[in-house]
């Protein structure tokens, strides 16, 4: 049957259409581009990256908790120091400019240890997903797919270990924590939310404050993990 003259045919219709909402999506592109085109791993001012998005420069593989590690001999830890690395390589990975683990291994290990100080990192899980952030050498600010949500102070007793709100984002899309740690406080910020203000606890050895000094540890926990755009500014 042939169109009437008076009557657009359907190509052209959606012809139409097509062109009407072109600007439409120009613009919805050009409202997401700048996301995409923030170079990665570049650190704001006054901060220095931990990662620098190529190697593993910086990072070291985890020898035991840190009072297993004060009653190694320097000879000793510097044996288990040179497995714990051969054990990182195998297991921790750069893809795309960002920290892969495939969920075999053990923690990541900053070689530098910290004191008082605040950073940022940008951290992704799968369904399932466990991970966390020692601070110090201890744990840990908490990462999970759980309704209670990231960032809490997990092994607390003393004072709160869950977070304030849930701010994760949707499993499989990259979270920020800003942490900042003074003395035994920590103030952690989930994707522009707070979610933690409280001491941190000694885990390792409860009768003690927190330690003044240590690593900072990106967890294993038998699941896939993804961080990238690590940076910390160190506090007087």
């Amino acid at each position: 049957m042939t169109p009437n003259a008076f009557q657009p045919s359907r190509l052209a219709f959606r012809s139409f259409v097509l062109l009407a909402v072109s600007p439409l999506v120009v613009l919805a592109c050009a409202v997401e581009a700048p996301a995409d085109d923030v170079p990665l791993n570049a650190p704001p001012e006054g901060f220095v990256a931990l990662f620098n998005g190529k190697d593993l420069s910086g990072w070291k593989g985890l020898v035991e908790s840190p009072p297993k590690r004060a009653a190694l001999t320097a000879e000793q830890l510097a044996d288990a120091q040179k497995a714990a690395d051969a054990k990182m390589r195998e297991h921790w990975s750069i893809v795309d400019g960002a920290l892969e683990f495939d969920g075999k291994g053990k923690a990541l290990c900053t070689e530098k240890d910290y004191g008082d100080f605040e950073m940022y990192v940008d951290w992704k899980i799968e369904p399932g997903g466990d991970s966390g952030i020692y601070l110090r050498g201890s744990p840990q600010v908490q990462i999970w797919d759980r309704p209670v949500g990231s960032g809490g102070l997990y092994n607390n007793q003393e004072h709160p270990s869950d977070p304030l709100v849930a701010a994760d984002n949707p499993v499989g899309e990259w979270n920020t924590f800003y942490i900042k740690m003074v003395g035994d406080h920590v103030t952690v910020k989930l994707n522009d939310k707070l979610v933690t203000d409280t001491v941190m606890e000694n885990y390792w050895e409860r009768e003690k404050p927190i330690y003044p000094t240590g690593q900072i540890e990106l967890q294993d926990h038998g699941s896939k993990l993804w961080f990238r755009n690590i940076y910390l500014r160190e506090l007087d």
